[in-house]
């Protein structure tokens, strides 16, 4: 396998903002708190939650309170520590999982990264890819794109990008014969655009992505039954 390249001079640049970044979340937290504690920690986060900001929660079990995505998404428009826990975990995860442990992943020899596909892992048949898993490289947001930015092609290449244009849509469409898919396909529409017009009761022109995003959501939790 050929591997790709990664600018190790981009993900040391990463490395140091996002723990610059990580340093200011942190500092908000504790003067929301009046306190420091361990914000990794489910059971100390759980106790300035729940006991002391008196926020509500759900079930107490042996180990302390639920603190996760669910959980916190739920509180966030209560408080704004939840709001920030969560920005300080997706964060640290992109920190830990791709910015820091990419570089150590890349041959000495190639410069480049060498991952694994797998044919028979996947429920669905599709290949994957482990160690690192180069298919679960973020692209939602800020912080995603400026990782994705670390990998570059080989002198004189240049990176392709090409999949099926919705087709899981298009043969929706083909078989329900619904008219306003049909006129969308037909005409050259952005689909995912033009349902994010309907949801959010906007022109086109105010489409943002990550409203297109919230909409392709839509449709294809629609084809696969949602």
């Amino acid at each position: 396998v050929e591997g790709i390249c990664i600018d190790d001079h981009i993900l040391k640049k990463l490395s140091i903002e996002f723990a610059e970044k990580l340093d200011d979340i942190e500092s908000q937290i504790y003067e929301l708190c009046g306190k420091p504690f361990n914000i990794n920690s489910p059971r100390q986060l759980g106790q300035i939650l729940f006991e002391e900001l008196e926020l509500p929660h759900g079930r107490k079990t042996k180990t302390g309170y639920s603190t996760d995505v669910k959980v916190l998404e739920k509180l966030a428009p209560k408080h704004p520590l939840p709001a920030l826990v969560l920005e300080y975990r997706t964060l640290a995860k992109l920190q830990s999982t791709y910015v820091d442990k990419l570089s150590s992943l890349r041959d000495t020899t190639t410069g480049r990264i060498h991952t694994s596909f797998n044919q028979a892992v996947t429920a669905t048949g599709r290949l994957s890819s482990t160690n690192p898993n180069l298919q679960n490289i973020p692209i939602k947001g800020e912080d995603g794109h400026k990782i994705r930015q670390a990998f570059i092609p080989a002198k004189g290449c240049v990176f392709i990008s090409a999949d099926y244009s919705q087709i899981d849509l298009r043969v929706l469409a083909h078989y329900s014969q619904d008219a306003a898919l049909l006129e969308a396909f037909n005409g050259g529409a952005d689909i995912h655009a033009r349902t994010a017009t309907q949801i959010f009761g906007v022109s086109p022109l105010f489409i943002t992505p990550d409203m297109r995003r919230v909409a392709k959501s839509i449709n294809f939790g629609i084809v696969y039954g949602m």
